[in-house]
């Protein structure tokens, strides 16, 4: 399957919406929640007014000229939250996507641009039981704090020099 990745373009940021509600982790035997659970404030956050901010950026996945998964970066005070220069991710994949190195592929990708826009770190919340703990592990991010159901994790972009 030939899966290319590329900005998000002014007329397709409706689709964060829909991948926001992808992102959601539900765990085994859990119910979903309606989809109508992106329009809830702590939510809208990550979508309202995309692309007009300083640190919002967004890249997709792209199979058969469909989007078929998302990483955007934005610096709102989210459950990842960690200062007020740290652009915040959130990432996903639609489900016959998933498990195949685009996830890995789109991080990577974001970090690099976020390193080329001068930032000095990244954050992400994410819950204790979601796989992809892994994958962030992966890509470079660390465990800065948690609490019972979530790590608060930081990649750090620039070289420190003691």
């Amino acid at each position: 399957m030939q899966v290319e990745t590329r900005m998000l373009r002014n007329d397709e940021v409706s689709l964060l919406k829909e991948f926001l509600y992808e992102a959601i982790f539900i765990p085994e035997g859990m119910t979903p929640p309606p989809r109508d659970i992106v329009e809830k404030p702590e939510l809208r956050i990550y979508t309202d007014d995309f692309g007009t901010r300083r640190g919002d950026n967004c890249l997709v996945a792209v199979s058969d000229n469909q989007i078929v998964g998302a990483v955007w970066t934005r610096i709102m005070n989210d459950y990842g939250h960690v200062d007020d220069d740290t652009p915040s991710f959130a990432i996903s994949l639609y489900k016959d996507y998933r498990g195949q190195g685009i996830g890995t592929r789109l991080m990577e990708e974001m970090l690099s641009l976020l390193k080329t826009q001068g930032f000095n770190k990244a954050s992400l919340a994410v819950q204790k039981a979601n796989y992809a703990v892994r994958l962030y592990e992966k890509v470079g991010f660390h465990t800065v704090e948690e609490n019972d159901e979530e790590y608060i994790m930081v990649c750090e972009l620039q070289e420190t020099t003691a």
